[in-house]
């Protein structure tokens, strides 16, 4: 073969090969991958976002509790931008010459051409006399955005706050972009999604400098943006600024639960602070201040702080040993200035002795819950001590302790109910029922949330079961999904026939006419059944704890109130309670003395 002719089409060959890969790789840019068409889109449109406006918070009964303010992010094009008038912007911005000087820098850092945040969140009435001027400063504009607003400047912790996402959450979540808002916590964080809307998009044709030269399509592939839906909460606004108002200048909270429902009435945590705090510019300022304050402001004490239960507790021992047949509610012990036994001696505070089960409950007996408590542990039908504090501790759970009872706000803890595991490690598998009878009377290594207190209490009046406490009670459009899991009845171990006595003895505890650890709860026309309690504190002072419902048939409402370093549960919490129900009830306060004493008196400053 003419070797010439070999190499000629060896030469076609390669030159017909490269063709070919060029048009495979033209196809591939041109067909295939669009990111050169999106870059070249990128340079003649110019997508501007719109911001919905997020849900409004509405109260039970309608009463509003957050709505939105307009607030305005001034935006810049740095290559548009031209020679100004520096002291009249800081002016009117409320800036630095430093700060309008370095902010411009970052701008131009961060893109000649495109637009970027110069100022954030300025309000409408700050915006009023700088839409004035602004014609004086070219290539600054303005983005619409909303801020929230409290009418009532209460429910700071539950209703939550909003702020900047951060770099992380827009790496997860396409949604979010670097400067968009989220809610942080309280509601605001747990419906999100409900509240948040649908970000629209105006599209609009610029030119090689970026400026605005028309819409594209004439707006034919804009959307609008959606609006959040609202909210309405199971939180009574009156019955919150009420119990926030009682417990000012105290250390505590206060948990009120609609038991037929599990719709929580009222989560005050004291100190609190004013909602507005954490909105606008001065929003991480005013953070800082607040995390920094010696008496813990943003802390929410109902769903975070952790005590002992005290003798509020006596109430599940007597039921557990109702419901294990180890006692009866005829069943006495005395008390002789305590529980003693050996070199152990357990006090008491005077009553009259023996005592059946309704009027140790009434009394406030330490002797009784001793001996119920033991008389459980060492039942010879358990076959030790280990296999009945098992037991013990499951009907302990099942009334939501020791685990947390998922309401729907955010940072919720679980409590501590001490294991088995636990006890084998401090007594060295030789467990006695006498080393940790400090858990017949609510102390030792017992730890309970205000909530599971308050839910404890719901369970009681309930005669056995309780629903997950909750604050949603509707949305616009997704009621249904939303309070689904919030319908379903939770049960405890305990039989409903056992709940008889110890209700009775609650009301005995509030209105015998022989007296009672809560009798100063007492308040004509509302049977009340409550229960005192005082949590030891190694820190300082005793805490002051109360729960209670009310009425007495068919409850509307199951409360638990801690105030903490305030002695026994009597001095404070119980007249607190007391005063809650009765507002509840009967929306009006007919005590004005007791009213005006606990609204008056201040336990911060009085503690050393």
């Amino acid at each position: 073969m003419n070797p010439y002719l070999s190499r000629k089409y060896i030469i076609g060959g390669i030159f017909s090969l490269i063709i070919l890969i060029y048009i495979i790789r033209l196809f591939f840019l041109q067909i295939v991958d669009q990111s050169y068409k999106l870059s070249a889109s990128n340079n003649v449109l110019r997508y501007v976002t719109q911001y919905p406006s997020r849900g409004l918070i509405y109260d039970r009964n309608g009463k509003l509790m957050v709505y939105n303010e307009a607030a305005y992010d001034i935006l810049v094009i740095p290559r548009q931008v031209e020679p100004f008038d520096t002291n009249q912007l800081a002016k009117l911005l409320d800036l630095t010459k430093e700060q309008i000087a370095q902010r411009l820098k970052a701008a131009k850092n961060y893109s000649y051409y495109k637009p970027s945040v110069f100022a954030k969140q300025i309000s409408a009435r700050n915006y009023a006399p700088l839409q004035e001027q602004l014609y004086n400063f070219k290539g600054f504009f303005v983005q619409t955005r909303t801020l929230r607003k409290y009418p009532e400047k209460i429910g700071a912790h539950v209703l939550g706050y909003i702020g900047e996402v951060d770099d992380e959450l827009t790496k997860k979540d396409p949604y979010y972009n670097s400067g968009d808002y989220i809610g942080i916590s309280g509601v605001e964080q747990s419906y999100e999604k409900v509240l948040r809307g649908k970000k629209g998009v105006e599209i609009f044709m610029v030119d090689v400098h970026n400026r605005i030269k028309g819409r594209f399509k004439e707006g034919k592939f804009d959307t609008i943006a959606i609006h959040g839906e609202n909210v309405t909460l199971t939180i009574d606004a009156t019955i919150q600024a009420y119990g926030e108002a009682l417990m000012k200048n105290k250390r505590g909270s206060i948990v009120a639960i609609e038991p037929s429902t599990g719709e929580i009435l009222t989560l005050v945590s004291s100190p609190g602070f004013d909602p507005d705090l954490l909105v606008g510019r001065n929003r991480t300022e005013n953070y800082d201040k607040l995390k920094n304050d010696s008496l813990l402001p943003l802390f929410d004490r109902p769903l975070m702080a952790r005590y002992p239960p005290g003798s509020t507790f006596k109430l599940v021992n007597a039921l557990i040993g109702l419901q294990e047949e180890i006692i009866k509610p005829w069943t006495v012990f005395s008390c002789y200035g305590g529980y003693n036994i050996g070199n152990f001696h357990m006090g008491c505070h005077n009553h009259r002795s023996p005592l059946d089960l309704k009027h140790s409950i009434q009394h406030s007996c330490n002797a009784y819950y001793a001996n119920v408590f033991r008389s459980i542990l060492d039942a010879p039908k358990y076959g030790s001590v280990e296999n009945a504090y098992g037991l013990w501790r499951n009907s302990v759970i099942s009334f939501g302790f020791g685990q947390k009872l998922g309401i729907d706000l955010p940072h919720e803890v679980n409590g501590y109910i001490p294991t088995l595991s636990l006890y084998n490690r401090i007594h060295g598998n030789r467990l006695k029922s006498l080393n940790i009878v400090s858990l017949a009377i609510g102390q030792g290594e017992l730890l309970m949330t205000p909530l599971q207190m308050a839910n404890m209490t719901a369970i009681i009046c309930n005669k056995g079961y309780y629903y997950v406490p909750h604050v949603i009670k509707s949305t616009s459009e997704t009621y249904d999904t939303v309070q689904k899991p919030f319908l379903i009845r939770k049960y405890t171990n305990i039989d409903s026939v056992n709940f008889e006595p110890v209700i009775e003895g609650m009301f005995l505890g509030v209105n015998g006419d022989d007296g009672g650890t809560g009798r100063i709860a007492r308040m004509p026309g509302i049977e009340i059944c409550g229960k005192t309690g005082t949590a030891e504190n190694p820190h300082g002072d005793d805490h002051s704890i109360f729960i209670a419902f009310a009425p007495k048939d068919n409850p509307k409402i199951a409360i638990a109130v801690y105030v903490e370093n305030a002695g026994f549960g009597a001095t404070w919490a119980a007249p607190i309670a007391s005063l809650m129900i009765e507002k509840y009830i009967n929306d009006s306060i007919a005590r004005p003395a007791l009213e005006k004493h606990i609204l008056e008196r201040n336990l911060i400053d009085a503690q050393p």
